[in-house]
């Protein structure tokens, strides 16, 4: 009978030992899952701001300054940066710029002919272009004009080799007269006197042409003619 009760009390004392045993593993397992999730939610924003950050300091680019200029060239003309036309230039008044860090092609152009040059620009440093002195020795005329390139006499009239320049960027209506003073044999009296002959000529010039025009100006009132140098004048443009 003693065993009996003994054995039946061993038996519940180690049913209540187990069922702890287990309660507090459960417990354990429970508890051990809250922390790690907190800490990656907190990692994974911290990582976004980063990123963020960067891309918008990247795209900040530095300038620096370019004035370009034409001293002493009297016409104004077109200026290019990169192959864009910006603005005119004059004499006067140079233009200032402000331009992405790196190397730029400056160009200015008068007619056909154009001046161009690379300008490294760098960040706060102040850069020049004048294209003064190219322009004064490349281009002959900077402007519209007429000039004459030789002259002979036939018969009783005098061939004058008139050329049009046209230094311009667009198409121009041009004109000039020449005039020549000349005596001359009276056939009556035999007398030598004196005269002037007049003429005109006019052509329209594509932008950048150059036109040799032949003028016949003509003698009247007798023969044996002498003729001085003809003179050009009142060249007019539009």
């Amino acid at each position: 009978m003693k065993i009996s009760m003994l054995l039946t009390l061993f038996i519940v004392v180690g049913c209540v030992l187990a069922t702890g045993c287990i309660a507090q593993t459960k417990k354990d397992v429970n508890t051990s899952n809250v922390s790690p999730t907190y800490t990656l939610t907190s990692f994974a924003n911290t990582t976004m701001n980063m990123t963020n950050t960067t891309n918008t300091t990247n795209s900040t680019k530095l300038q620096g300054p370019l004035r370009v200029s034409i001293s002493g060239y009297p016409v104004p003309l077109p200026v290019s940066i990169d192959n864009k036309t910006i603005d005119n230039v004059t004499q006067e008044k140079p233009l200032d710029f402000m331009l992405d860090e790196g190397i730029h092609t400056v160009m200015v152009c008068a007619g056909p002919i154009c001046e161009r040059e690379n300008v490294t620009i760098i960040f706060a440093k102040k850069s020049f272009v004048d294209f003064g002195e190219r322009l004064k020795r490349d281009i002959e005329f900077p402007l519209p004009t007429a000039r004459i390139t030789q002259y002979n006499s036939v018969g009783d009239a005098l061939m004058v080799s008139i050329e049009f320049i046209n230094p311009t960027q667009k198409e121009l209506s041009m004109s000039a007269e020449v005039s020549v003073g000349y005596s001359y044999i009276e056939p009556r009296s035999g007398v030598r006197n004196g005269n002037s002959a007049r003429g005109k000529a006019m052509r329209i010039l594509k932008a950048g042409e150059r036109y040799n025009y032949q003028l016949e100006v003509h003698f009247v009132d007798g023969y044996a003619y002498n003729y001085d140098d003809p003179q050009i004048s009142n060249i007019q443009y539009k």
